[in-house]
């Protein structure tokens, strides 16, 4: 195959992902894979370069991107409204349904909700969010990581799952209602599964991906297996998007002393999924 092209966004100019950026592609064993094109900010924010890759993946002059990372909050002190690099593409490429899955070591973690407050986590909950987020993921494991059958746990919210609506109803009202509808279409679907057992496991190879119902449930277990080498793929795009797990580092941009694990294994994976993508999409 015709190596793929990779975009990849240096970041915010303040922060680690230029240096990142840098030593990455200094890995000549990663450099050899793909064709790359860096897009380096002109502002202060990185902001610009984001629309920059935006307007060249719709015009389908690349492959795949992977994003280095900025600063919300300084983009958004700019006048700029913006809440994520996920929420951007998205609605920058019209897409309605989309999910933010995390892979680290053995495990895959697609988040029902995202960046909310604990407290509004229950209320946001639904029987389409769920099923939304495990078709995208069932879809991803096929087409971009090879799953011909995959097996996908389900989180319960409360502990034990809510012991019959013991310890909160959202199980027996939301999450096994969803898993019953989204079974008779993807049979390798199981749950509700406690969180205290799930990632267990997954982690020994019997679930393909979990679907967490909030952030620090699905990314806590996660980055205790790969904390530097976790990345973040953003599902339901008309394109490949991986970014490294970590922020700006504004406490040691410009010291030298970033560690480039995470954005090396984010520019794998995105050449990774081109690869079983385009080979899917031949057989």
């Amino acid at each position: 195959m015709i190596k793929p092209t990779v975009l990849i966004t240096a970041g915010d100019p303040r922060g680690i992902g230029p240096e990142v950026t840098k030593k990455a592609l200094q890995d000549s064993s990663i450099r050899s894979l793909a064709n790359f094109f860096v897009i380096e900010p002109e502002d202060k924010t990185g902001f610009d370069a984001i629309k920059k890759a935006a307007r060249i993946l719709k015009k389908k002059k690349a492959d795949a991107l992977v994003t280095a990372p900025v600063n919300k909050e300084a983009i958004n002190k700019a006048g700029i409204f913006f809440q994520g690099h996920t929420e951007y593409l998205a609605k920058a490429t019209n897409t309605k349904k989309f999910a933010m899955m995390l892979c680290g070591g053995p495990l895959k973690v697609t988040t029902v909700t995202r960046h909310i407050p604990i407290k509004e986590v229950s209320r946001h909950i639904t029987e389409s969010k769920i099923i939304d987020s495990v078709r995208l993921t069932y879809e991803a494991l096929k087409s971009y990581f090879g799953i011909k059958n995959p097996k996908i746990g389900i989180c319960g919210l409360n502990p034990h799952c809510g012991e019959g609506g013991r310890i909160g109803r959202e199980e027996k009202d939301i999450i096994i209602p969803a898993i019953e509808k989204i079974k008779r279409r993807i049979p390798g679907v199981q749950g509700p599964i406690s969180g205290d057992i799930i990632f267990y496991i997954a982690y020994k190879g019997r679930l393909d991906a979990v679907i967490s119902m909030y952030h620090d449930q699905g990314l806590g277990p996660l980055k205790m297996v790969a904390f530097e080498k976790g990345v973040n793929v953003t599902l339901g795009l008309p394109f490949i998007r991986t970014s490294p797990d970590h922020g700006t580092a504004y406490d040691i941009a410009g010291k030298g002393i970033a560690d480039p694990s995470s954005m090396k294994e984010a520019i794998k994976l995105a050449i990774k999924m081109c690869l079983i993508n385009a080979k899917t999409n031949r057989s």
